[in-house]
């Protein structure tokens, strides 16, 4: 089998915590880079089930020193930064010129920009193996896409204490962690991944905010918060790294705890449509 470069399937959500066992355990599984074959084209493989996933798959892209979310129009301001999808991403990016440029993902509709901080080892920048992006179903109303242009960040880029599971951890084998203090001896020469889940509730009005946080929030039990009640994907970006060498490990934000990752939107807004409707709302349509 080969690897697919739109993977489809389905996470059946616990009756409670939104972010169910089962949903958990779809996405390690995912985590692990399984393999399924594509039968030819992007809705090739399919699993049943009431609520979904779709899964992108982007290579390395470029790096630099820049944010365009944070130190927008100002190069070089920010930590050094590992981007994936578009590949022009850089400090004067904004949605509109991102939109409709090359990508380094396999669906030449996802023109969005996905960026994390860049890992080093022995203060040597890692070069990312690719990194899977899921748009997963973690509520029980209808999901929205994305609105065009929306802008979030999630996780903290100055933790230095764990951020918790739902945010961000480390992936080493078959173990999670919040660091890779407690990974099996060995797990350097198999690589590691680093897993970010962004919130999937949107405020219904803001495509971005002060701290490019607060206009979106983590459903809970299946449900949005009243100020945030329009349900949108749960978007989880997990970065997959080589074997590792000897030598401290570290973000270039700063240890290992402060994992966090950037997205704006410059999907085909049509097809970014389509997608979420045919497989995370797949059971209204019965």
């Amino acid at each position: 089998m080969t690897r697919c470069w739109l993977v489809l399937g389905a996470i059946v959500l616990a009756a409670a915590g939104g972010a169910g066992a089962a949903a958990q355990a779809g996405l390690a599984t995912a985590e692990r880079g399984d393999t399924v074959s594509n039968g030819g084209g992007p809705g090739g493989y399919h699993r049943g089930g009431s609520r979904g996933y779709f899964a992108i798959g982007c290579a390395f892209s470029h790096r630099n020193s820049d944010d365009p979310i944070i130190y927008p129009g100002r190069p070089g301001l920010s930590h050094n930064h590992t981007f994936f999808g578009n590949r022009t991403t850089n400090a004067s990016s904004t949605p509109t010129s991102l939109r409709g440029q090359a990508t380094s993902c396999r669906l030449a509709a996802d023109t969005a920009a996905y960026w994390a901080p860049t890992l080093f080892v022995n203060g040597r920048a890692v070069t990312p193996r690719g990194a899977t992006i899921y748009y997963i179903r973690r509520t029980t109303g209808t999901v929205q896409a994305f609105p065009a242009g929306l802008k979030v960040i999630a996780g903290d880029a100055t933790a230095t204490r764990a951020q918790g599971a739902r945010v961000t951890y480390w992936v080493c084998g078959r173990l999670a962690s919040t660091s890779l203090a407690s990974c099996p001896a060995g797990f350097r020469a198999e690589g590691v991944r680093l897993v970010v889940k962004f919130p999937n509730c949107w405020n219904g009005t803001s495509l971005d905010s002060a701290n490019h946080k607060s206009h979106l929030a983590y459903s809970a039990d299946g449900a949005c918060p009243a100020s945030h009640p329009v349900a949108v994907p749960a978007l989880a970006i997990v970065v997959r790294y080589p074997a590792l060498g000897s030598g401290p490990i570290a973000l270039a934000s700063g240890g290992q705890l402060s994992g966090h990752a950037d997205f704006v939107n410059a999907w085909d807004q049509a097809t970014l449509e389509r997608l979420v409707a045919r497989y995370l709302n797949r059971e209204r349509r019965r």
